[in-house]
């Protein structure tokens, strides 16, 4: 209890309650003191127990500032902009009332030099607030600081109503900036949004309208023609023609069926569905979506800090020229011009916007692009590297060909077959009852079967309809030789070399092969040659199949090199290979892709079947089965640093133009403001181009 009593305690009371990202972030800091020697941060207390002398002052100054953080987190954006808003109306009243009065009363106009001081100073609290922060608390001067700098230097030189133009433009253009820049955002929330409060809950054959809320997994939900599916589930019963262009992008509406799935957000066009709810609220994949768009937007992109430093670096650049412009001419109307007029404000608004807007286009034909900086890696991506297996290829076994011993139907081998597979779940068998389903055969019951590990199947199948049964055995060309079935019809020749072949026999005589194949994914090879076309250097298929299979699909989709046989592990180690001679576009479905994603420089999950640990790993998620969104992925990161690029150039020339017209004074401070709002604004607007279209092949370069 003695040593108990050695340790002092401290409390500080939170004026507001911290987020708890906030109050471990401001605990760890706060444990850095070597006095203190425990911490715990409640949503409005801090607890600190200390040996010896507390840092009192130093942790009020983290606790200050952590308060502060969170009430600029708390702010809304709709908050920000009605703010914007009313500064800009303020201060137009204010130059207005102004302007009006120097023309019908010059007497009086003169007389309220101190009001009109006063006035610019409270209009430009906040600028003069920003400005003396920067070097104080962050030892760099900003634009704020560039503003600050303006407004006190026109006081002081007896023309405050100069300042009133800077300012009305300055939260004019705020105001519309931000508005831009909120559209941005905000447009993919709201094409996502789920707008339908009610849903129809099915209850013993019963339809009863409840509110979304009380829905739950495991309830049965029915939809009709024109409402839209708020929760993830698989349909029971019904058919209908569903839009989920939400969720994948896909401009035509899916058919759905019994056991297909449907996600929150789509809209069911024609038809009802009967569906089990999955998942509701949170869990579901829009909700998933909307999780990365908005967090992806906290993720900066290497153009950002470029533009943010670029636009830091000016600033001193500004003053500089307005001191040596105030040495060569003691002009202060040129001063003024110079200080007029900032690069950081179109530099950092018009490349967040960009990066921003790009995100948001992207979701809404379905890629998820997890962050700013992958959009300037797909810029610069010339490399792009493959898996085979539900990736370039649809990653669902088909038979492709079948061949039969003289005299034997192809019914009598495939139902044979798939008798002995009948309770396989091997995506050979299941690529047999497929079969099987879509002739509308009924597949004969076998009276035993057995697996044969790492052979085939055996089973014992009755006579049925017109053919014989027997001892049946599917599998390998070396299981059936290992039980004296050959090959006396000569049905397997060498055109068949590298083909995958499953062989059916009956007793010991073989009935034929069944020819498996995994079908190159549609248009997959029309993307292949878009890619060429767009500047990709190198194609490379990665795969763990062998290599005659791999040579074939290389050979058919003329990609540039190929490895086969090779381990999850081998895969990482060639994307590492690749990337120290390029940028690396890694593109993958599968728990066996997931190092390679994570180590490329942008990694593409894609298609509806990837697997969560791929979705995760990757640094793009496309939902769809369409690999035309690879090539709009890439086409949009390149489309969006073009703009990035062009901002950068305009806002330089046209304010370094008007900072030169200012030092000559052949404008005046209003046209100063003028040139600086207007280009910001243009910028920021060019940004937002990338939003005004979500077609198919909207990022792609028009041909001459």
């Amino acid at each position: 209890m003695s040593s108990a009593l050695r340790y002092g305690r401290m409390n500080y009371v939170l004026p507001i309650a911290l987020p708890r990202e906030k109050r471990a972030e401001l605990a760890a800091v706060i444990r850095r003191f070597r006095t203190v020697k425990a911490v715990l941060v409640d949503e409005k207390l801090i607890r600190i127990w200390y040996v010896g002398t507390l840092p009192a002052q130093e942790i009020q100054q983290l606790a200050i500032a952590a308060v502060r953080a969170a009430k600029e987190a708390a702010i809304t954006p709709a908050e920000r902009l009605a703010e914007y808003r009313r500064d800009a109306l303020v201060s137009l009243a204010g130059f207005a009332a102004v302007q009006i009065l120097r023309k019908t009363s010059p007497e009086l106009f003169a007389a309220t030099k101190i009001a009109r001081s006063l006035l610019t100073i409270f209009l430009a609290r906040k600028f003069i607030t920003n400005g003396i922060k920067g070097p104080l608390q962050e030892h760099q001067l900003n634009a704020d600081t560039l503003t600050a700098t303006a407004v006190i230097a026109s006081v002081l030189a007896g023309k405050p109503e100069s300042s009133l133009t800077l300012l009305t433009l300055s939260n004019g253009a705020e105001m519309l900036t931000s508005y831009a820049a909120e559209r941005a955002r905000t447009q993919i929330s709201g094409l996502l949004s789920l707008d339908q409060r009610y849903v129809w809950l099915v209850e013993n054959g019963v339809e009863k309208k409840i509110p979304v809320e009380q829905v739950h997994a495991g309830d049965t939900i029915a939809a009709h023609t024109g409402e839209k599916i708020v929760i993830d589930g698989r349909v029971l019963a019904g058919s209908a023609a569903v839009n989920q262009a939400s969720i994948t992008g896909e401009s035509n509406p899916a058919m759905k069926h019994k056991d297909s799935p449907v996600y929150a957000g789509s809209v069911v066009e024609a038809g009802e569905l009967v569906i089990e709810v999955e998942k509701v609220g949170s869990d579901t994949s829009l909700a998933h979506i909307v999780h990365l768009v908005e967090e992806a937007q906290n993720r900066k992109a290497p153009v950002q800090n470029f533009a943010d430093q670029m636009a830091n670096f000016l600033v001193p650049v500004s003053f500089l020229g307005a001191a040596i412009v105030y040495g060569a001419t003691r002009d202060w109307q040129r001063v003024l011009n110079l200080l007029f007029i900032d690069f950081s404000c179109g530099l950092k608004l018009s490349t967040a916007t960009a990066i921003s807007a790009a995100i948001s286009a992207a979701a809404k034909r379905g890629i998820l692009v997890k962050g700013g900086n992958y959009i300037e890696a797909l810029a610069e991506t010339d490399t792009v590297v493959l898996d085979k297996t539900g990736t370039l290829t649809v990653g669902i076994p088909q038979i492709a060909f079948t061949r039969t011993a003289a005299g034997v139907d192809e019914k009598e081998m495939i139902l044979l077959a798939a008798s002995a597979e009948q309770h396989s779940v091997h995506p050979l068998a299941v690529a047999i009852q497929k079969y099987v389903k879509e002739h509308e055969w009924e597949t004969p019951q076998h009276i035993d079967s057995k697996t044969i590990v790492a052979r085939g199947m055996l089973a014992e199948v009755p006579d049925f309809e017109t053919y014989k049964g027997g001892t049946i055995r599917v599998g390998s060309k070396k299981f059936l030789a290992e039980n004296g079935v050959k090959d006396t019809g000569g049905i397997v020749d060498s055109s068949l070399d590298g083909k995958n072949l499953l062989y059916v026999a009956r007793d010991k005589e073989l009935l034929g092969v069944i020819g498996i194949e995994d079908p190159i994914r549609p248009a997959m090879k029309k993307t292949l040659n878009q890619m060429r076309r767009y500047g990709i250097d190198e194609i490379v298929m990665l795969t763990g199949d062998s290599k005659a299979v791999a040579e074939r699909v290389a050979q058919d989709m003329d990609i540039d090199a190929y490895h086969a046989e090779i381990l999850p592990e081998d895969k990482s180690d060639y994307v590492n290979k690749l990337k120290q001679r390029g940028t690396v576009m890694m593109v993958g479905d599968g728990i066996n892709d997931a190092p390679a994603l994570a180590f490329a420089d942008v990694g593409v999950s894609l298609g509806g079947r990837q697997t969560d640990i791929a979705a995760e790993s990757s640094a793009v998620t496309i939902h769809g089965e369409d690999p035309a969104r690879l090539m709009e992925a890439l086409a949009l990161g390149r489309r969006t640093m073009r703009l990035v690029h062009q901002n950068f150039m305009a806002t330089i020339l046209v304010n370094s133009a008007a900072m030169l017209l200012g030092a000559l004074g052949r404008i005046s401070p209003l046209y100063a403001a003028v040139i600086h709002n207007t280009a910001t604004l243009v910028v920021v607007l060019n940004s937002c181009r990338i939003l005004k279209t979500a077609q198919p092949g909207m990022f792609a370069r028009k041909r001459a």
